[in-house]
């Protein structure tokens, strides 16, 4: 519901305008993307636990489950893959209980407060983070 809930905090811009802006970036920066969103807790914990098969790293914007879900915190230290948690909102100036995340404790970084743009340092950060990674796989 990005660009139309609560554009005070969150923008105007959508997902699909997020996802454009992550493909542009992700092939300037030499990256691989596979962008996906779900409302469905878990989805997204089928799709981490995928994720140690066919990636070199995470992003993730775990939305409401930052406050709630234990699984996708799970999930996410299951993998050993360098994580990085993202919020376009600055979680720690929202209301308390939007202030703790379970999903924080298997994060290597956090980007928060950003908006939309967030995305784009979510990729840099990504990239320095998988580097190491890539050079120990020859590549």
């Amino acid at each position: 519901m990005l660009g139309e809930r609560e554009p005070e905090i969150y923008g105007r811009v959508s997902l699909d305008d997020i996802r454009l802006k992550c493909e542009t970036h992700s092939k300037r920066v030499g990256a691989e993307l596979d962008f996906r969103q779900s409302n469905s807790e878990g989805e997204i914990i089928d799709w981490i636990q995928s994720a140690c098969e066919t990636t070199d790293g995470i992003i993730i914007n775990p939305a409401a489950f930052t406050h709630t879900s234990v699984g996708i915190l799970d999930a996410l230290i299951l993998t050993k893959l360098p994580v990085v948690e993202l919020h376009i909102s600055n979680i720690f100036r929202r209301e308390s209980f939007r202030q703790h995340s379970y999903v924080s404790k298997g994060a290597t970084g956090i980007i928060s407060g950003f908006g939309a743009n967030g995305y784009t340092l979510a990729i840099d950060a990504m990239m320095n983070l998988a580097a190491p990674q890539r050079r120990a796989n020859g590549e």
